[in-house]
C-alpha cells in the first residue's frame, strides 16, 4: 500500500467517540487502537512505509508506523529526532517501548535523554533507566538515582514525575537493599497520591502494559512480586504514591504469591 492509501484507510476508521477519549489523554487521533493494530498486522513489517507514515506528522499514522517498523534499522540520531517530534503521549510511549528499547542505541540514548533539559525528553531517559533497574542494573548508581528522585520528583512536570515515580517503585521492588529508603521517599513525597484508579480491576491483572501507556508507580504491582516480602513492599511503595487497585492490594496483603507481570 502507498502512504496515500494507508492515510485514506485511517481516515475511514476515524471515530468521534474514540477521538474524544483519546483527546482526554492528550492524543489527537480518533482511531480505535484495536483496529489500528489490525491494519498493522495486515501490513506487516515495512520500514520504508513506516518512515513515510512518520513523516506525515499525523498521530494515528505515527502510531501505525511504530507498529510496522524495524526497530534496529533506525540510526541513533534518527531516533533522537523522532523522540523530540513525538509530543503526543501515546506516540512518545510507543516509540520508547516498541522501538528504542529494542535498538542497539538504547543505552546511549538513555544517558543523553536522562540529562536533557526538556522534561518530556528526560522522561524517556527515566523510562529507559527503569528498564535497566529491572533487567540490567549492573553499573547503575541506584543510591544516586534515589538522591535525584528525592530532590527533584516532587516539583517535576507531570510526565517526568510519572517516569521518576515508576523508577522509584522499580528500585524498591527489585532491590531489597534500597527498599527502606524507597519506601521512605514515597511516604514523604506522596506524588500522584490522588491519581484515579479503578476499584474493581481484576485481581493480579498486570497493569504495566507497554503497548499502550506506562502507568504510574501505583500500577506496577505485578511486575516482580516473586515472594510475599516483595509483594508487601510493592503494596507499601505503590499505595503510598498512587492508589493501587483494591483487588490487588487485598490479595497481596493476604500473603498470596503473585506471578511476574513480565
Amino acid at each position: 500500500m502507498t502512504v496515500a492509501e494507508v492515510m485514506a484507510e485511517l481516515a475511514a476508521l476515524e471515530d468521534p467517540k474514540a477521538r474524544a477519549v483519546n483527546e482526554r489523554h492528550g492524543d489527537d487521533h480518533g482511531v480505535n487502537l484495536g483496529k489500528l493494530r489490525a491494519v498493522a498486522k495486515r501490513l506487516k513489517t515495512q520500514q520504508e512505509l513506516s518512515r513515510e507514515l512518520w513523516a506525515t506528522g499525523d498521530t494515528a499514522a505515527r502510531l501505525l508506523s511504530l507498529l510496522i517498523c524495524r526497530p534496529k534499522a533506525f540510526a541513533r540520531d534518527e531516533l533522537d529526532t523522532m523522540l523530540r517530534e513525538a509530543r503526543a503521549p501515546k506516540v512518545h510511549d510507543w516509540l520508547v517501548n516498541y522501538v528504542v528499547k529494542k535498538s542497539p542505541h538504547a543505552e546511549e540514548l538513555r544517558v543523553a535523554w536522562f540529562a536533557d533539559p526538556d522534561p518530556v525528553v528526560a522522561s524517556a531517559g527515566w523510562a529507559l533507566t527503569t528498564e535497566r533497574v529491572a533487567k540490567q542494573p549492573a553499573g547503575l548508581d541506584l543510591p544516586g538515582l534515589l538522591d535525584t528522585i528525592e530532590a527533584e520528583m516532587k516539583g517535576a512536570p507531570d510526565r517526568l514525575q510519572w517516569a521518576m515515580n515508576h523508577c522509584l517503585a522499580q528500585i524498591g521492588i527489585d532491590h531489597p537493599e534500597h527498599r527502606a529508603r524507597a519506601l521512605d521517599i514515597g511516604e514523604r513525597l506522596e506524588v500522584l497520591k490522588d491519581y484515579p484508579t479503578p476499584r474493581a480491576a481484576p485481581p493480579l491483572r498486570p497493569h504495566l502494559d507497554h503497548r499502550d501507556r506506562p502507568p504510574p508507580a501505583g500500577r506496577v504491582t505485578a511486575l516482580a512480586c516473586q515472594d510475599r516480602a516483595t509483594c508487601l513492599a510493592s503494596v507499601r511503595i505503590l499505595s503510598v504514591n498512587t492508589p493501587m487497585c483494591q483487588a490487588n492490594r487485598a490479595i497481596l496483603t493476604s500473603g498470596r504469591r503473585s506471578g511476574s507481570g513480565r
